[in-house]
Protein backbone atom coordinates (compact mmCIF):
# COMPACT_ATOMS: atom_id res chain seq x y z
CA UNK A 1 0.00 0.00 0.00
CA UNK A 2 1.24 3.48 -0.85
CA UNK A 3 1.44 5.85 2.10
CA UNK A 4 -0.80 8.83 1.43
CA UNK A 5 -0.92 12.23 3.06
CA UNK A 6 -4.05 12.51 5.23
CA UNK A 7 -7.13 13.17 3.10
CA UNK A 8 -5.66 11.85 -0.15
CA UNK A 9 -7.65 8.88 -1.42
CA UNK A 10 -7.49 6.70 -4.52
CA UNK A 11 -10.16 4.25 -5.55
CA UNK A 12 -10.33 1.92 -8.52
CA UNK A 13 -13.20 2.58 -10.89
CA UNK A 14 -15.23 -0.23 -12.42
CA UNK A 15 -15.13 -0.35 -16.20
CA UNK A 16 -18.13 -2.22 -17.60
CA UNK A 17 -17.31 -3.48 -21.12
CA UNK A 18 -19.76 -5.04 -23.55
CA UNK A 19 -19.99 -5.55 -27.32
CA UNK A 20 -20.81 -1.85 -27.82
CA UNK A 21 -17.83 -0.47 -25.89
CA UNK A 22 -17.71 0.30 -22.17
CA UNK A 23 -19.27 2.41 -19.44
CA UNK A 24 -17.56 3.68 -16.26
CA UNK A 25 -19.06 5.68 -13.43
CA UNK A 26 -16.42 8.24 -12.44
CA UNK A 27 -18.26 10.21 -9.73
CA UNK A 28 -21.34 9.48 -7.62
CA UNK A 29 -22.61 11.52 -4.70
CA UNK A 30 -23.26 8.31 -2.71
CA UNK A 31 -19.54 7.35 -2.70
CA UNK A 32 -19.14 8.54 0.90
CA UNK A 33 -15.87 6.60 1.41
CA UNK A 34 -14.35 8.88 -1.23
CA UNK A 35 -16.34 12.09 -0.89
CA UNK A 36 -17.16 12.33 2.81
CA UNK A 37 -18.94 15.67 3.00
CA UNK A 38 -17.38 17.07 -0.20
CA UNK A 39 -19.78 18.33 -2.86
CA UNK A 40 -18.12 18.67 -6.28
CA UNK A 41 -19.60 21.71 -8.02
CA UNK A 42 -17.56 22.08 -11.22
CA UNK A 43 -16.09 19.64 -13.75
CA UNK A 44 -13.12 20.42 -16.01
CA UNK A 45 -11.44 18.67 -18.92
CA UNK A 46 -7.70 19.04 -19.53
CA UNK A 47 -5.36 17.90 -22.30
CA UNK A 48 -1.67 18.07 -21.44
CA UNK A 49 1.24 17.43 -23.77
CA UNK A 50 4.11 15.03 -22.92
CA UNK A 51 6.71 16.13 -20.33
CA UNK A 52 4.66 19.18 -19.36
CA UNK A 53 4.64 19.91 -15.63
CA UNK A 54 1.71 21.80 -14.12
CA UNK A 55 2.88 22.63 -10.60
CA UNK A 56 2.92 23.85 -7.88
CA UNK A 57 -0.36 25.26 -6.66
CA UNK A 58 -2.72 24.99 -3.71
CA UNK A 59 -6.17 26.15 -2.67
CA UNK A 60 -6.26 27.99 0.66
CA UNK A 61 -10.05 28.37 0.88
CA UNK A 62 -10.86 24.66 1.18
CA UNK A 63 -11.16 23.40 -2.40
CA UNK A 64 -10.68 19.66 -2.95
CA UNK A 65 -9.72 18.26 -6.37
CA UNK A 66 -10.67 14.86 -7.84
CA UNK A 67 -8.60 13.61 -10.81
CA UNK A 68 -9.50 10.93 -13.38
CA UNK A 69 -7.18 10.26 -16.32
CA UNK A 70 -9.11 9.15 -19.40
CA UNK A 71 -6.15 8.72 -21.76
CA UNK A 72 -2.41 8.69 -21.26
CA UNK A 73 -0.49 8.74 -17.99
CA UNK A 74 0.20 11.42 -15.40
CA UNK A 75 2.26 11.55 -12.22
CA UNK A 76 0.42 13.46 -9.47
CA UNK A 77 2.33 14.78 -6.47
CA UNK A 78 1.07 16.42 -3.29
CA UNK A 79 3.44 18.04 -0.80
CA UNK A 80 2.79 19.00 2.82
CA UNK A 81 5.19 21.84 3.53
CA UNK A 82 4.55 21.55 7.30
CA UNK A 83 5.76 17.93 7.57
CA UNK A 84 7.88 17.56 4.43
CA UNK A 85 5.82 14.54 3.34
CA UNK A 86 5.25 14.02 -0.38
CA UNK A 87 2.74 11.66 -1.96
CA UNK A 88 3.47 10.55 -5.53
CA UNK A 89 1.00 8.48 -7.55
CA UNK A 90 0.68 7.58 -11.23
CA UNK A 91 -2.78 7.72 -12.79
CA UNK A 92 -3.43 6.15 -16.19
CA UNK A 93 -6.27 5.72 -18.62
CA UNK A 94 -5.27 2.04 -18.68
CA UNK A 95 -6.27 1.62 -15.02
CA UNK A 96 -9.26 3.76 -14.22
CA UNK A 97 -8.91 5.38 -10.79
CA UNK A 98 -10.06 8.56 -9.12
CA UNK A 99 -7.69 10.46 -6.83
CA UNK A 100 -8.81 12.91 -4.13
CA UNK A 101 -6.35 15.72 -3.30
CA UNK A 102 -7.20 18.17 -0.51
CA UNK A 103 -6.33 21.61 -1.85
CA UNK A 104 -4.29 22.79 1.14
CA UNK A 105 -1.39 20.60 -0.08
CA UNK A 106 0.92 21.97 -2.75
CA UNK A 107 0.12 19.75 -5.72
CA UNK A 108 0.81 19.31 -9.39
CA UNK A 109 1.19 16.85 -12.20
CA UNK A 110 3.40 15.79 -15.07
CA UNK A 111 2.29 14.01 -18.24
CA UNK A 112 4.35 10.94 -19.07
CA UNK A 113 4.59 9.57 -22.63
CA UNK A 114 1.69 10.47 -24.92
CA UNK A 115 -0.61 13.48 -24.40
CA UNK A 116 -2.96 12.97 -21.46
CA UNK A 117 -6.66 13.65 -21.18
CA UNK A 118 -8.03 14.22 -17.73
CA UNK A 119 -11.35 15.19 -16.24
CA UNK A 120 -11.30 16.70 -12.80
CA UNK A 121 -13.95 17.74 -10.34
CA UNK A 122 -13.60 20.52 -7.77
CA UNK A 123 -15.60 21.44 -4.69
CA UNK A 124 -15.51 25.22 -5.23
CA UNK A 125 -16.51 27.20 -8.30
CA UNK A 126 -13.59 28.98 -9.95
CA UNK A 127 -13.71 32.67 -8.99
CA UNK A 128 -12.35 34.68 -11.92
CA UNK A 129 -11.97 37.88 -9.81
CA UNK A 130 -10.35 36.18 -6.80
CA UNK A 131 -8.98 32.73 -7.67
CA UNK A 132 -8.36 30.31 -4.80
CA UNK A 133 -4.83 29.54 -5.89
CA UNK A 134 -1.45 29.99 -4.35
CA UNK A 135 1.37 29.34 -6.81
CA UNK A 136 5.03 28.31 -6.79
CA UNK A 137 7.21 27.60 -9.83
CA UNK A 138 7.23 23.97 -11.00
CA UNK A 139 10.93 23.77 -10.09
CA UNK A 140 10.65 25.59 -6.73
CA UNK A 141 13.71 24.72 -4.62
CA UNK A 142 11.72 24.86 -1.35
CA UNK A 143 9.81 21.65 -2.19
CA UNK A 144 12.22 19.26 -0.45
CA UNK A 145 10.55 16.03 0.68
CA UNK A 146 11.57 14.37 3.96
CA UNK A 147 9.59 11.28 2.92
CA UNK A 148 8.07 10.09 -0.35
CA UNK A 149 5.07 7.81 0.02
CA UNK A 150 6.14 7.28 3.62
CA UNK A 151 9.72 6.26 2.81
CA UNK A 152 12.68 8.25 4.09
CA UNK A 153 15.05 5.92 2.21
CA UNK A 154 13.98 7.06 -1.27
CA UNK A 155 17.13 8.58 -2.89
CA UNK A 156 15.09 11.66 -3.92
CA UNK A 157 14.48 12.58 -0.24
CA UNK A 158 16.31 15.66 1.08
CA UNK A 159 16.71 17.24 -2.36
CA UNK A 160 14.61 19.80 -4.21
CA UNK A 161 11.85 17.92 -6.04
CA UNK A 162 12.84 17.01 -9.60
CA UNK A 163 9.83 16.15 -11.77
CA UNK A 164 12.20 14.58 -14.32
CA UNK A 165 14.18 12.32 -11.96
CA UNK A 166 13.92 8.60 -12.60
CA UNK A 167 11.33 6.94 -10.37
CA UNK A 168 12.66 5.03 -7.39
CA UNK A 169 11.68 1.38 -7.09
Amino acid sequence: MIFMLPGIKIIDLKKNPDERGSFTEIMREDWKDLLGEDKPVQSNFSITFPDIVKAWHRHVRGQVDYYVVLKGTIKVCAFDEMTGELTEHVLSGDKMQIMRVPGHYWHGLKTIGEPSMMIYFVTKLYDYQSPDEGRKPWDDKTVVPKTINGKATDPRVGKPWDWFASPHK
